[in-house]
């Protein structure tokens, strides 16, 4: 495992952290019991992980708080989320004190490391600021919160207006965005001031259903084809990115995923999510492979630069987190 410093926190963390949200929830959605929920985490521990992300929406605080249980606290770096509700249910400062507070019994914790904003809209942006982040700001002083950060909602935000604010206001210390192959926009917009204000990063969406599911990435290939945004050629591939899987290129089309985002200036953690102990070894070795051959990733650019929105598809438990209703 290697690892890095996230921005200008002073938090040592691996560069893959295990995400314990997304479509598998550590394989609660597919059927696993806590028992082996557990063992994932604690293969993830073997394997070097130190960076373990999770969130009130996900259900997934208690497993966790469990399998970390008795470990040296300094060890671990533990991110927890708090969803601000809908525009017509907005939680107020002191509700989200109470969800630090049920979060941090939950995770068996006295303190959470980094205490993240989940999924802000930039519509909502000024009433997080207003309403919301003084609170938080208390919860640090006293202890609970070691540093502050917000997630923006990539599928109703793509080009990351939300996050523009937030890197440059001081307040917040780390940031969670959407960043693929097929889906660019930081490149240009955000990492830029992403290094200059030395915020953390945590990615997501790095490969989620478009990268681990042929039929998927077929299909968008074709829809992006008859829009004009992509080559022709495109539409008539078993494997549309088989451009990637080559000698001395990548093995997988995820692998190809993994490793063109690791290897991105301003990137710190490479979020992945996995329900099976032997894909969370998988996924752990792209993201420790060496970067993607120049040319590969110059294709990419090429190809990709212009899309808005590729492969930022939620599942079910979280669909609604941030969308103005």
């Amino acid at each position: 495992m290697e690892y890095t410093t996230l921005g200008n926190t002073g938090l040592k963390v691996s560069v893959a952290g295990l995400g314990c949200g997304g479509n598998s929830r550590l394989g609660m959605r597919t059927g696993r019991t806590e028992e082996e929920s557990i063992g994932i985490i604690k293969k993830a521990l073997d394997l070097g992980v130190t960076l373990f992300d999770t969130a009130e929406a996900y259900k997934t605080e208690t497993i966790l708080g469990k399998a970390l249980s008795g470990l040296d606290r300094d060890s671990i770096v533990v991110t927890t989320k708090a969803n601000i509700g809908n525009a017509d249910a907005p939680r107020s400062g002191a509700d989200i004190i109470e969800c630090l507070e049920a979060s941090l019994q939950k995770l068996q914790m006295d303190y959470v490391d980094v205490y993240q904003m989940h999924g802000v809209h930039f519509s909502r942006y000024d009433e997080v600021m207003a309403e919301i982040v003084p609170h938080l700001q208390k919860a640090q002083q006293a202890g609970k919160i070691k540093h502050l950060g917000i997630t923006e909602t990539s599928p109703n935000d793509p080009t990351h207006k939300m996050l523009e604010r937030a890197v440059a206001d001081g307040v917040w210390e780390v940031v969670m965005l959407g960043y693929n192959m097929m889906n660019q926009t930081a490149r240009e917009r955000l990492f830029p001031l992403i290094q200059k204000h030395g915020i953390g990063t945590l990615l997501m969406f790095v490969v989620r259903n478009i990268f681990s599911q042929p039929d998927y990435l077929r299909n968008t290939a074709k829809e992006l084809v008859a829009e004009g945004k992509i080559p022709a050629e495109f539409a008539k591939k078993e494997n549309p990115l088989d451009f990637l899987i080559h000698e001395g290129g990548a093995t997988t089309t995820t692998d190809a995923a993994y490793r063109f985002v690791r290897h991105e200036p301003g990137v710190n953690v490479v979020l992945f999510g996995t329900g099976n102990a032997d894909h969370l070894t998988t996924n752990i070795n792209s993201i420790m492979s060496g970067p993607l051959p120049d040319s590969d990733v110059k294709k990419l650019y090429d190809l990709f630069n212009s899309l808005v929105g590729i492969g930022f598809d939620l599942p079910d438990h979280s669909s609604t987190v941030g969308v103005i209703k």
